[in-house]
């Protein structure tokens, strides 16, 4: 018998000890490193033979065998054998099996030792993320902090101190501006993996789920569960709409969120740099709900379709411009929070298409 290319029990043993520490199986390992030296004994010795490499799972004993076809006619030296020869070998031998021939290839001890520190190092690296990829894969809807490395109309990348942060244009703030070295939170919308395995956070601040976090954060009893967050709806930057709710008739979850003199709510508002917040209360009753949502702005009646989740909504005429708000913002945050279709119209309009409908009707019975 010949003597194996590679002795190292102590490669065994910091394959055991990194199955405790690290988590990454020694089978794992010893597969991959078995892997990695049959690419470098080709690459080494400039062989085209096909080799296949084991490692003793406990001694670490190294193994080289050159694998050789056994066929009738012989094309190629490097990977066939002649079925004479082969059952010389073994009497058992037919064509199509694979005849194994150890060999001890020149300096593959050396070549071994660095190709399974190789190995080790890269595989201790995807641990490591795998490691870190969960953790904030675990932390999706969650806020982070972080310094702004790069920033520009296209994507900010903050430092989170064990990887990157990434904030897509369309994840920011349009209203905001981003400079290096800025603190900033973030939302934790996603954890992708990157082009080398590296993972990478994807980050928003115009998220409606970022007004949600910020709230819960600030307010004790929105953490604790006493209140409720029924719906945020958002326009970033500019103004966001959040209905709350509590079951315990004794506490009020609009006084609770905003606060004395406002504080609490000022905190979030700070934070988004200015954007306003409406804090409504939700009610099961869609009437009573849409009123609320369309504050500041006062309200005469709101006349519902259940099945079409259409409201149609009257208020006074000199409230119109402010139910719906500029450029339409307020009727659309108040239509997103709700999940109802809403129409507003002002008395006057209503009143004019009351009349309207109250002539064709009058037109169509004089016909008949």
């Amino acid at each position: 018998m010949k003597e194996p290319a590679i002795d190292n029990k102590e490669l065994i043993l910091a394959l055991e000890e990194l199955e405790k520490e690290k988590g990454i199986k020694k089978e794992y390992l010893l597969e991959s490193i078995e892997t990695a030296l049959v690419t470098a004994y080709k690459r080494n010795f400039d062989s085209l033979e096909n080799v296949k490499v084991q490692m003793d799972k406990k001694t670490g004993v190294t193994h080289v065998y050159a694998l050789k076809e056994v066929v009738k006619r012989v094309s190629d030296k490097e990977t066939q054998i002649n079925i004479k020869e082969a059952q010389k070998i073994n009497p058992d031998y037919k064509e199509g099996d694979m005849v194994e021939f150890e060999i001890v290839p020149r300096d593959f001890g050396r070549i071994a030792a660095q190709t399974a520190k190789q190995v080790i190092i890269q595989k201790l690296r995807e641990a490591e993320r795998e490691i870190i990829f969960t953790e904030f894969n675990d932390r999706k809807g969650e806020i982070v902090s972080g310094l702004i490395q790069k920033a520009d109309k296209n994507i900010v990348v903050m430092d989170l101190g064990k990887l990157e942060g990434v904030m897509p244009s369309k994840e920011q703030i349009p209203t905001e501006h981003y400079h290096v070295n800025d603190k900033i939170k973030g939302y934790v919308l996603d954890v992708e993996k990157g082009a080398k395995g590296a993972p990478h956070v994807i980050v928003s601040r115009s998220h409606p789920d970022f007004v949600r976090k910020l709230l819960e954060f600030e307010i004790p009893e929105i953490y604790e569960g006493v209140i409720e967050i029924k719906s945020v709806s958002r326009d970033p930057g500019y103004r966001s709409k959040v209905a709350v709710y509590s079951p315990d008739p004794n506490i009020d979850p609009v006084g609770s969120c905003v606060g004395q003199k406002g504080v609490r709510i000022q905190n979030v508002i700070n934070e988004l740099h200015g954007e306003k917040i409406d804090v409504i209360e939700w009610n099961e009753d869609p009437s009573i709900y849409i009123a609320a949502s369309l504050l500041p702005a006062q309200i005469l009646a709101v006349d519902i379709k259940e099945e079409e989740k259409f409201a149609q909504v009257i208020v006074p005429d000199d409230q119109l411009s402010l139910a719906i708000g500029k450029s339409g913002q307020n009727a659309r945050l108040a239509a997103r929070l709700t999940n109802w279709k809403i129409d507003i119209k002002s008395e006057t309009q209503f009143r004019d298409m009351l009349k309207k409908v109250q002539s064709e009707e009058t037109s169509e019975q004089n016909a008949e």
